[in-house]
């Protein structure tokens, strides 16, 4: 594998993942970009999605025995992840959660192999880090270690307070955050694509407004 980011910026916007206009984030900002890996719908383009995950996952250095998707992108960012790690030579078990606990089978919330050792979580982006701390909370409890998370899009914006949504993922939990790509890649995108750079102004503009460094 040696995907860069831009050839995943580049294939987010060929999929019509990553779209420009006018859309509402949940901090309630008029954003002119919206990312959302849901849209990734078919075999071949959740595949090449996964090994931009496998890839980064590889390249972070951080430690992991497992992955957990949390509930409910997270599972199959983390079940494909899981794929393309082993096809690369690196076998780890997975899990992901169920939003509500099943009373009857085999019960509770989670699935897959058991949580244990050190494990990253799977997912898209981090909006309010609600996901994260769930994730994180349902980790410990079970005797495992968050060892850090992955994302797709950083999105490089304040959250609540002057850092972004990600720093504060970090600090709070003291775990790394991983992203495959940035908001500072989308713009470094933009500047050599004709038939896009129109959105050029109102990104930047927004990174302006909301962004950090």
């Amino acid at each position: 594998m040696s995907l860069s980011r831009t050839d995943f910026i580049a294939f987010a916007v060929a999929q019509n993942v990553l779209r420009f206009g006018q859309f509402q984030t949940k901090a309630g900002r008029q954003s002119p970009y919206f990312f959302n890996a849901g849209l990734f719908q078919d075999g071949a383009s959740i595949g090449r999605l996964a090994k931009f995950y496998a890839q980064a996952a590889l390249a972070s250095g951080v430690p992991f025995d497992m992955l957990f998707g949390p509930a409910y992108k997270g599972i199959t960012l983390a079940a494909t992840t899981a794929v393309a790690l082993a096809e690369n030579g690196r076998n780890v078990p997975f899990c992901f959660n169920r939003k509500e606990a099943k009373d009857h089978g085999e019960g509770g919330t989670l699935v897959g192999a058991p949580l244990k050792g050190k494990v990253l979580i799977i997912d898209d982006v981090i909006s309010a880090g609600t996901s994260v701390r769930e994730s994180v909370e349902l980790i410990r409890a079970n005797g495992a270690e968050p060892a850090g998370v992955l994302i797709a899009l950083d999105r490089q914006e304040r959250g609540q307070g002057v850092q972004s949504a990600v720093q504060e993922v970090s600090s709070q939990y003291g775990i790394p955050v991983v992203a495959i790509a940035t908001l500072h890649d989308l713009i470094d995108y933009l500047h050599g694509q004709p038939e896009l750079e129109r959105n050029l102004q109102a990104v930047e503009r927004y990174r302006a407004e909301f962004g950090v460094a």
